[in-house]
């Protein structure tokens, strides 16, 4: 396992963002599909030795387009940014790319979804990069449990869970429990803190998230032989976000090393 940040964290010049999650310590980042493409930009992430963990689809998406729409030719430039986002993800070398569900939770619905996320995966598979579906309050696949149950019925080999930490705790779901449950199915981990009901990416311990969930998550993740990452996903609209990544950074790191 290693840590990672989610480089939208942070705001402002690529080289300034770059160069303040190296000097935390971080060598892995997550990036979107279409941030640092310029080429000095490529440059400052070999030049500071950082690799790139995650690559997050949905970003890379356009507001007008869904991957479960009835309209197939609307779904289908879905999946084409999709796919084009996997595509870079392979040229910078990710091993993992992530997708959050739709809205239509329709037994329609979650067929049209699925149908996207074969064609992702297999393309996926084909580069060699995980695909993970991130469980998200408030959309068709709002748990852990519910997006678990998703992956079985669809039946794609290279569909995977990311868990995220925060949005656990806002659908009171234990995090070991679900560690356990997913096995080899659990592909990346973010870490965010909330007040268990808003989906509001604070800086860890900031909200209801304690040290003991951090300490069961860590333990958890090493008894199942995880080999994935585990990234920090702060909000940009914290008053002070560079103080919220820095803080988390500190008891990300402190308590890793415990638990190891």
């Amino acid at each position: 396992m290693n840590l990672a940040c989610c480089t939208w964290a942070l705001t402002g010049p690529d080289r300034a963002v770059l160069n303040q999650i190296a000097d935390l310590g971080c060598r892995w980042i997550d990036i979107q599909p279409g941030h640092f493409t310029a080429t000095d930009s490529l440059a400052a992430i070999a030049e500071l030795g950082l690799g790139v963990s995650c690559m997050s689809l949905g970003f890379g998406i356009p507001t007008n387009a869904t991957l479960d729409s009835a309209d197939e030719a609307v779904r289908a430039r879905a999946v084409q940014a999709a796919l084009a986002g996997i595509d870079r993800g392979a040229a910078l070398g990710a091993p993992t790319a992530y997708i959050i569900p739709g809205m239509d939770s329709s037994e329609d619905g979650l067929a049209r979804y699925a149908d996207s996320l074969v064609q992702m995966a297999h393309r996926a598979t084909e580069l060699g990069i995980r695909l993970g579906i991130e469980h998200f309050p408030g959309k068709a696949l709002p748990t852990i449990a519910a997006t678990l149950d998703f992956i079985a019925h669809v039946g794609e080999p290279n569909l995977h869970l990311l868990l995220d930490v925060g949005h656990a705790q806002m659908t009171n779901e234990a995090i070991p429990a679900a560690i356990r449950r997913a096995g080899d199915r659990l592909c990346y981990v973010h870490l965010d803190d909330n007040d268990g009901v808003g989906d509001l990416h604070w800086a860890l311990l900031d909200g209801v998230m304690t040290e003991q969930t951090l300490v069961d998550t860590f333990s958890t993740l090493r008894e199942v032989g995880y080999g994935g990452n585990i990234s920090l996903e702060i909000s940009p609209n914290l008053a002070d976000p560079l103080d919220g990544v820095q803080r988390s950074w500190a008891i990300t790191e402190r308590i890793f090393t415990l638990c190891d």
